[in-house]
Protein backbone atom coordinates (compact mmCIF):
# COMPACT_ATOMS: atom_id res chain seq x y z
CA UNK A 1 0.00 0.00 0.00
CA UNK A 2 1.29 3.49 -0.82
CA UNK A 3 2.11 5.74 1.86
CA UNK A 4 0.73 9.55 2.12
CA UNK A 5 3.19 12.24 2.72
CA UNK A 6 1.83 14.99 4.01
CA UNK A 7 1.21 18.29 2.16
CA UNK A 8 0.97 15.47 -1.21
CA UNK A 9 -1.73 15.32 -3.57
CA UNK A 10 -4.13 12.47 -3.60
CA UNK A 11 -4.74 11.41 -7.43
CA UNK A 12 -8.53 12.12 -7.45
CA UNK A 13 -7.86 15.86 -6.69
CA UNK A 14 -6.51 18.36 -4.75
CA UNK A 15 -4.94 17.78 -0.75
CA UNK A 16 -7.71 18.81 2.03
CA UNK A 17 -4.71 21.24 3.01
CA UNK A 18 -4.31 22.79 -0.36
CA UNK A 19 -8.09 23.13 -0.46
CA UNK A 20 -8.15 24.81 3.09
CA UNK A 21 -5.41 26.97 2.36
CA UNK A 22 -6.80 28.18 -0.89
CA UNK A 23 -10.22 29.12 1.10
CA UNK A 24 -8.22 30.88 3.52
CA UNK A 25 -6.43 32.58 1.23
CA UNK A 26 -9.45 33.77 -0.34
CA UNK A 27 -10.27 35.63 2.79
CA UNK A 28 -6.70 36.90 3.41
CA UNK A 29 -6.95 40.51 1.92
CA UNK A 30 -8.56 43.19 4.07
CA UNK A 31 -11.07 44.44 1.12
CA UNK A 32 -11.77 40.90 0.59
CA UNK A 33 -13.00 40.52 4.39
CA UNK A 34 -14.40 43.59 4.36
CA UNK A 35 -16.66 42.44 1.68
CA UNK A 36 -17.91 39.72 3.25
CA UNK A 37 -18.53 41.27 6.23
CA UNK A 38 -20.97 43.43 4.26
CA UNK A 39 -22.86 40.86 2.92
CA UNK A 40 -22.97 39.43 6.39
CA UNK A 41 -25.68 41.52 6.90
CA UNK A 42 -28.40 39.13 5.07
CA UNK A 43 -28.38 41.29 2.21
CA UNK A 44 -26.99 40.85 -1.72
CA UNK A 45 -25.15 43.98 -3.48
CA UNK A 46 -24.38 45.11 -6.89
CA UNK A 47 -20.43 45.20 -7.42
CA UNK A 48 -20.86 48.87 -7.93
CA UNK A 49 -22.29 48.91 -4.16
CA UNK A 50 -20.07 46.78 -2.70
CA UNK A 51 -17.18 49.01 -4.36
CA UNK A 52 -18.60 52.36 -3.29
CA UNK A 53 -18.81 50.32 0.28
CA UNK A 54 -14.80 48.78 0.51
CA UNK A 55 -13.87 52.36 -0.97
CA UNK A 56 -12.00 50.94 -4.20
CA UNK A 57 -12.08 51.05 -7.78
CA UNK A 58 -14.44 48.93 -9.93
CA UNK A 59 -12.09 47.49 -11.95
CA UNK A 60 -10.54 46.28 -8.66
CA UNK A 61 -13.37 45.39 -6.80
CA UNK A 62 -14.40 42.47 -9.73
CA UNK A 63 -11.27 41.00 -9.01
CA UNK A 64 -12.00 40.58 -5.73
CA UNK A 65 -15.20 39.30 -6.14
CA UNK A 66 -13.67 36.69 -8.45
CA UNK A 67 -11.87 35.43 -6.22
CA UNK A 68 -14.64 35.03 -3.96
CA UNK A 69 -16.66 33.74 -6.10
CA UNK A 70 -13.71 30.53 -7.18
CA UNK A 71 -13.60 29.79 -3.83
CA UNK A 72 -17.49 29.31 -3.22
CA UNK A 73 -17.52 31.57 -0.63
CA UNK A 74 -20.44 34.21 -2.63
CA UNK A 75 -22.31 33.51 -5.68
CA UNK A 76 -24.34 35.78 -7.95
CA UNK A 77 -27.99 36.40 -8.56
CA UNK A 78 -29.36 37.48 -11.50
CA UNK A 79 -32.62 39.98 -11.01
CA UNK A 80 -33.97 42.03 -13.98
CA UNK A 81 -30.92 43.82 -15.79
CA UNK A 82 -28.91 43.47 -12.34
CA UNK A 83 -26.29 41.31 -11.07
CA UNK A 84 -25.91 40.80 -7.23
CA UNK A 85 -23.23 39.50 -4.92
CA UNK A 86 -24.05 37.07 -1.94
CA UNK A 87 -22.84 34.81 0.57
CA UNK A 88 -22.81 31.04 -0.87
CA UNK A 89 -25.40 29.59 1.87
CA UNK A 90 -25.92 29.86 5.66
CA UNK A 91 -23.36 27.21 6.00
CA UNK A 92 -20.47 29.88 4.69
CA UNK A 93 -22.55 32.68 6.37
CA UNK A 94 -22.16 31.20 10.00
CA UNK A 95 -18.77 30.11 9.63
CA UNK A 96 -17.88 33.34 8.25
CA UNK A 97 -19.42 35.06 11.25
CA UNK A 98 -17.65 32.61 13.64
CA UNK A 99 -14.55 33.68 12.32
CA UNK A 100 -15.48 37.31 12.84
CA UNK A 101 -16.57 36.79 15.91
CA UNK A 102 -12.69 34.87 16.90
CA UNK A 103 -11.40 37.61 15.33
CA UNK A 104 -12.98 40.59 17.22
CA UNK A 105 -13.73 39.44 20.79
CA UNK A 106 -16.40 42.67 21.36
CA UNK A 107 -18.50 42.16 18.38
CA UNK A 108 -22.29 41.32 19.21
CA UNK A 109 -23.63 41.47 15.91
CA UNK A 110 -23.29 41.93 12.17
CA UNK A 111 -21.88 44.27 10.72
CA UNK A 112 -24.92 46.36 9.01
CA UNK A 113 -24.12 48.75 6.03
CA UNK A 114 -27.91 50.71 5.51
CA UNK A 115 -29.72 50.10 2.42
CA UNK A 116 -30.41 52.70 0.07
CA UNK A 117 -34.40 52.82 0.83
CA UNK A 118 -36.44 53.07 -1.91
CA UNK A 119 -39.72 56.01 -1.67
CA UNK A 120 -42.63 54.13 0.64
CA UNK A 121 -45.13 52.79 -0.04
CA UNK A 122 -43.09 50.41 -2.44
CA UNK A 123 -40.54 49.61 0.29
CA UNK A 124 -43.48 48.82 2.97
CA UNK A 125 -45.11 46.60 0.43
CA UNK A 126 -45.39 46.00 -2.73
CA UNK A 127 -46.33 42.89 -5.38
CA UNK A 128 -43.34 41.53 -7.09
CA UNK A 129 -45.22 40.01 -10.20
CA UNK A 130 -47.82 37.88 -8.62
CA UNK A 131 -46.46 37.81 -4.73
CA UNK A 132 -45.92 40.16 -1.74
CA UNK A 133 -42.34 41.82 -1.75
CA UNK A 134 -41.22 45.04 0.55
CA UNK A 135 -40.87 44.40 4.07
CA UNK A 136 -44.27 42.82 4.19
CA UNK A 137 -43.11 40.05 1.87
CA UNK A 138 -40.07 39.41 4.30
CA UNK A 139 -41.92 39.40 7.05
CA UNK A 140 -44.23 36.78 5.96
CA UNK A 141 -41.17 34.45 4.55
CA UNK A 142 -39.20 35.09 7.81
CA UNK A 143 -42.13 34.62 9.78
CA UNK A 144 -42.89 30.80 8.03
CA UNK A 145 -39.20 30.17 8.31
CA UNK A 146 -39.24 30.51 12.03
CA UNK A 147 -42.31 28.19 12.31
CA UNK A 148 -40.92 25.72 10.22
CA UNK A 149 -43.61 26.25 7.15
CA UNK A 150 -40.31 26.83 4.88
CA UNK A 151 -37.06 25.77 4.96
CA UNK A 152 -35.18 28.95 2.96
CA UNK A 153 -31.43 27.10 3.07
CA UNK A 154 -30.88 27.02 -1.05
CA UNK A 155 -33.76 26.24 -2.77
CA UNK A 156 -37.23 27.61 -0.79
CA UNK A 157 -39.55 24.60 -0.21
CA UNK A 158 -42.69 24.55 2.26
CA UNK A 159 -42.39 21.40 4.92
CA UNK A 160 -44.89 19.15 5.10
CA UNK A 161 -45.94 21.56 8.17
CA UNK A 162 -46.27 24.08 5.80
CA UNK A 163 -48.83 22.28 3.08
CA UNK A 164 -50.68 21.89 6.10
CA UNK A 165 -50.97 25.46 6.98
CA UNK A 166 -51.40 26.04 3.38
CA UNK A 167 -54.45 24.27 3.87
CA UNK A 168 -55.57 25.36 6.61
CA UNK A 169 -55.31 29.21 5.92
CA UNK A 170 -57.46 28.88 3.26
CA UNK A 171 -54.24 29.00 0.63
CA UNK A 172 -54.85 26.00 -2.00
CA UNK A 173 -52.00 24.50 -3.64
CA UNK A 174 -53.85 22.81 -6.26
CA UNK A 175 -51.57 21.66 -9.27
CA UNK A 176 -51.01 24.66 -11.89
CA UNK A 177 -48.74 23.08 -14.55
CA UNK A 178 -44.82 23.08 -13.50
CA UNK A 179 -44.77 25.81 -10.94
CA UNK A 180 -42.90 24.94 -7.82
CA UNK A 181 -44.76 25.27 -4.64
CA UNK A 182 -42.15 27.61 -3.33
CA UNK A 183 -39.25 29.85 -4.95
CA UNK A 184 -37.39 32.63 -3.88
CA UNK A 185 -36.89 35.67 -5.77
CA UNK A 186 -34.08 38.76 -4.18
CA UNK A 187 -35.94 41.64 -3.20
CA UNK A 188 -34.27 44.84 -5.04
CA UNK A 189 -35.01 47.14 -1.95
CA UNK A 190 -34.28 44.51 1.09
CA UNK A 191 -31.82 42.68 -0.98
CA UNK A 192 -33.03 39.69 0.47
CA UNK A 193 -35.12 36.71 -0.94
CA UNK A 194 -38.81 36.42 -0.32
CA UNK A 195 -40.90 33.98 -1.19
CA UNK A 196 -42.21 33.07 -4.20
CA UNK A 197 -43.80 30.05 -6.16
CA UNK A 198 -47.37 28.89 -6.42
CA UNK A 199 -47.60 29.85 -2.36
CA UNK A 200 -46.54 32.90 -2.63
CA UNK A 201 -48.92 33.85 -5.72
CA UNK A 202 -52.49 32.00 -3.99
CA UNK A 203 -50.92 34.00 -0.45
CA UNK A 204 -51.19 37.54 -1.85
CA UNK A 205 -54.06 36.27 -4.27
CA UNK A 206 -56.22 35.24 -0.97
CA UNK A 207 -54.51 38.45 0.67
CA UNK A 208 -56.27 40.75 -1.75
CA UNK A 209 -59.38 38.69 -2.26
CA UNK A 210 -60.08 39.27 1.07
CA UNK A 211 -59.08 43.09 1.37
CA UNK A 212 -55.97 42.17 3.66
CA UNK A 213 -54.02 44.58 1.07
CA UNK A 214 -55.28 47.11 -1.42
CA UNK A 215 -53.71 49.15 -3.76
CA UNK A 216 -53.35 52.49 -3.02
CA UNK A 217 -55.77 55.29 -4.95
CA UNK A 218 -52.88 56.30 -7.14
CA UNK A 219 -52.39 52.34 -8.81
CA UNK A 220 -49.62 50.62 -9.30
CA UNK A 221 -47.55 47.76 -7.21
CA UNK A 222 -47.90 49.48 -3.66
CA UNK A 223 -49.41 48.15 -1.13
CA UNK A 224 -51.59 48.99 2.06
CA UNK A 225 -52.33 46.61 4.71
CA UNK A 226 -55.81 47.03 6.25
CA UNK A 227 -56.94 46.53 9.57
CA UNK A 228 -58.51 43.27 8.50
CA UNK A 229 -54.89 42.71 7.03
CA UNK A 230 -53.09 43.11 10.52
CA UNK A 231 -55.82 40.87 11.80
CA UNK A 232 -54.90 38.76 9.21
CA UNK A 233 -51.56 38.25 9.57
CA UNK A 234 -51.64 37.72 13.35
CA UNK A 235 -53.44 35.23 13.14
CA UNK A 236 -51.87 33.01 10.80
CA UNK A 237 -47.95 34.38 11.26
CA UNK A 238 -48.49 35.87 14.49
CA UNK A 239 -46.95 39.26 12.79
CA UNK A 240 -47.42 42.87 14.15
CA UNK A 241 -47.62 45.88 11.75
CA UNK A 242 -44.18 46.92 12.80
CA UNK A 243 -42.95 43.50 10.74
CA UNK A 244 -43.84 46.16 7.90
CA UNK A 245 -43.62 49.63 8.79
Amino acid sequence: MNEMHPGSTPACGPAPAALLAAFAAALADETRAAICMTLLEGRAWTAGELARITSVAPSTISGHLTRLLDAGICVTERQGRHSYVRIADGATARLLDDLASHAIPDRDAAHAVPVVAAPDPLARARTCYDHFAGRLGMAVTDAMERRGLLRTEGVFELTEAGRAWCDEAGIGLADEGRRRLASSCLDWTERRRHLGGLAGARLCARAMDEQWVVRPAGGGRGLEVTAAGERAFGELLELTPEAWS
